[in-house]
């Protein structure tokens, strides 16, 4: 079993900055792969950005790309999500998830097996 536990969220202007935090414990070996998701009022859940954390290698969504940068430090079981920027389009819940690194589309959603609890962003125009 894999707990994460988010941090970081909280109320911005626009153009502002954020970062959130994603720290794993228990078997982490199962959540290799780390992605941040977001919800909106009234949306579906969405994906924002995604890491493996023993290779390194990166995944955004297009709307966040060149504002957001996610990042991991391994010897923590930590990841991190920047977010520059900020715009009131991105107001929502933000979900830290994991799963094993499997194949597939890095935001489909069934594959993560592990979810925080969510924390919030607020941004104001």
């Amino acid at each position: 079993h894999v707990q994460l536990d988010e941090s970081g969220g909280g109320s911005v202007q626009a153009g502002g900055s954020l970062r959130l935090s994603c720290a794993a414990s228990g078997d982490t070996s199962s959540a290799v792969f780390r992605a941040w998701f977001r919800q909106a009022p009234g949306k579906s859940r969405e994906g924002v950005a995604a890491v493996n954390i023993e290779g390194g290698n990166t995944f955004y969504a297009d709307g966040v790309k060149g504002r957001f940068t996610i990042s991991r430090d391994k010897d923590k079981s930590t990841v991190y999500l920047q977010m520059n920027s900020l715009m009131p389009d991105d107001t929502a819940m933000y979900y830290c998830a994991a799963r094993p690194p499997l194949g597939g589309n890095w935001d489909d959603m069934k594959w993560f097996v592990y979810w925080g609890q969510g924390t919030q962003v607020s941004v104001s125009s």
